[in-house]
């Protein structure tokens, strides 16, 4: 018998092929490795190899990969339910139904927008200070111009209205034509500024006893028959005030300042006499420093016109467009209400809350004079500042 080959003897024998999908799991590598290794049988290969290439066994599990995406559709379907339902409660719970009828019962209300300030009589460390006299009676001093000035010995004047109202005594120190601020300190006392010595800040000198006496008799005499004419009278009466019984001292200078172009306020000085607040807080701290136990009630100038008339209308142009210094009239009403907070006394707006723009022309006799209705409207707002902390 020959040893040659046949044909089919001279084709090797191809080795079997272990096929390794790249993508398989760790787990299926680490499976693939062992039974390799262990020369698993063709028909753990084949069986292997079928799971392997099988589609449906390597599809995630279906139920983990339902649950991942009902998960999220879950917590954004939770918020949307939330947020309608929020909205509905706050759609259906909105506030309550007002009945207009019963808030207007009584009519329709006042709605008061001023710069009011009043304050109770406190020392500087914001106790209350009492009286040092209290004999039962309120007495009350007032400084100012025209309005306490005018007919000032009438049963309709400011002090007198006051007085019947507040069941007050009152000692009305005002002079007629003066201003609260002085002239600039270059013009002298008695020559050249005479009417100096009727403005705020002197006569609080007069009051707290300073030595100017001389120099408001030589103011007196340089004017002559020009003076005030209540000039002396109200000299003799400051001074014989038993100030231990005085309980207020009110304040009250109306636009003349305005009018005049007097400078306002200085932010270098706040005690500044030539200014219309400077001379305001330098008495004002006068008269703190000297009776602390009296309580001071500053009243705004109340509107006034400005003294120019509007060639088109006729009437007297506002007081709110035309400027003589600083600024408009309710900038110095401003800058008042300022300096009388900053140094803890009462503020009356009178401007805003008083005799306004409204009712200025039922209220002055002019552009600027009150008459009998206008200083009947201030009284009662004094009166009302004066017992707001007895009621």
């Amino acid at each position: 018998m020959s040893d040659r080959k046949t044909p089919e003897q001279h084709i090797p024998k191809i080795p079997d092929i272990e096929i390794i999908d790249l993508e398989m799991t760790d787990l299926e590598d680490e499976t693939v490795a062992t039974h390799t290794k262990k020369g698993r049988s063709n028909d753990t290969r084949d069986s292997m190899m079928n799971a392997f290439s099988d589609p449906d066994a390597q599809k995630p599990n279906p139920v983990l990969k339902f649950l991942s995406h009902i998960n999220i559709h879950i917590v954004l379907a939770a918020v949307f339910v939330t947020v309608v339902a929020v909205i509905a409660y706050k759609v259906v719970n909105w506030g309550e139904f007002i009945d207009l009828d019963e808030i207007f019962k009584d009519g329709a209300g006042e709605y008061s927008d001023t710069f009011d300030s009043i304050i109770r009589l406190v020392d500087k460390s914001g106790m209350p200070i009492e009286p040092i006299n209290d004999d039962g009676i309120t007495t009350i001093v007032a400084f100012g111009n025209a309005p306490f000035a005018d007919d000032r010995n009438s049963k309709d004047s400011l002090a007198n209205m006051i007085s019947d109202m507040a069941g007050a005594t009152v000692y009305n120190c005002s002079i007629s034509g003066s201003y609260l601020a002085s002239l600039p300190y270059e013009s002298a006392y008695e020559t050249e500024a005479p009417l100096n010595a009727f403005n705020f800040y002197w006569m609080c000198h007069l009051a707290c006893g300073s030595l100017v006496d001389s120099k408001y008799q030589t103011a007196l005499e340089t004017l002559g028959d020009s003076a005030p004419p209540e000039a002396q009278e109200v000299y003799n009466t400051l001074k014989s005030i038993d100030y231990d019984n005085v309980d207020v001292i009110a304040i009250m200078y109306d636009a003349s300042d305005y009018l005049a172009g007097h400078p306002m306020y200085s932010d270098d000085d706040f005690t500044d006499i030539t200014q219309f607040t400077g001379n305001l807080e330098a008495g004002i701290q006068l008269i703190q420093d000297t009776y602390p136990h009296i309580r001071i009630i500053v009243l705004s100038p109340t509107y006034a016109y400005s003294d120019k008339i509007d060639e088109e209308t006729g009437k007297y142009i506002s007081s709110d467009i035309m400027r003589y210094g600083q600024d408009v009239l309710s900038t110095y009403v401003i800058k008042q209400c300022s300096s009388s907070i900053r140094n803890r006394v009462t503020f009356v707006d009178n401007l805003y809350g008083t005799v306004t723009a409204e009712n200025a022309d039922a209220c002055l006799t002019d552009y600027l004079h009150l008459n009998k209705n206008g200083r009947e409207l201030v009284a009662k707002r004094f009166v009302y500042a004066l017992n707001y902390y007895n009621n």
